[in-house]
């Protein structure tokens, strides 16, 4: 039996795809979480010198898009076809895009950096946030079937529902103007595995 073990600090952030993937595929998997006070001493021993990494059978694969991307190949939800797993390639690599340039809001807003929330969430967040959740809604739009890509849950599904499910716990009225991502959302965490993992995975701010 394969064994997965999957290495990050104890919060969601870019460990939490791996986690979601593996549950959703009602795989056993090792969630070791490393404290922060420990890390400076794991830290040289990685590959690129940062979390998250997965090992499969004590072979060790580094970042998290890297780590996504086998994992749904392994599990099947990587799209049904070369072309739909490119499409779900790209909304990934753009979700990441995203990410960086909202990184400045998130970094004051979690207390990671210094700095004016309020501006940066009106000069930075929200802009960017309606420009990505724009596209995305495209994709929606375009498959028709409540997923991003194709007709069946993909780990792009998983990755924004789990984003969109933050922005609205922490703002239910930011998904005002994407009502599609609310009912995305609920669509994605209605998964028996998912579901199952969300109520029972450890409580973190983020």
């Amino acid at each position: 039996m394969v064994h997965y073990k999957v290495s990050y600090f104890p919060i969601r952030g870019a460990g939490e795809i791996a986690r979601q993937i593996l549950a959703y595929a009602g795989q056993d998997f090792e969630d070791n979480r490393i404290p922060k006070e420990e890390w400076p001493a794991i830290k040289p021993s990685t590959p690129f010198g940062q979390l998250p990494l997965l090992e499969v059978d004590g072979k060790v694969l580094a970042q998290s898009h890297a780590i996504a991307r086998y994992l749904a190949r392994q599990f099947g939800i990587n799209g049904k076809c070369a072309w739909e797993e490119a499409q779900v390639n790209s909304v990934a690599d753009q979700f990441k895009d995203y990410l960086n340039e909202v990184r400045p809001y998130f970094m004051v807003k979690m207390g990671f950096a210094e700095g004016d929330a309020d501006a940066l969430a009106k000069d930075v967040f929200v802009p960017g946030f309606k420009k990505h959740y724009g596209f995305f809604a495209n994709f929606l739009k375009s498959s028709g079937s409540g997923y991003l890509v194709g007709d069946s849950l993909t780990f792009v599904d998983l990755l924004i529902a789990q984003h969109t499910s933050d922005l609205l716990a922490a703002n239910p009225a930011l998904l005002d103007e994407f009502p599609q991502f609310k009912a995305h959302q609920e669509k994605v965490h209605s998964n028996a595995n998912i579901k199952k993992w969300l109520e029972t995975r450890p409580v973190t701010p983020f």
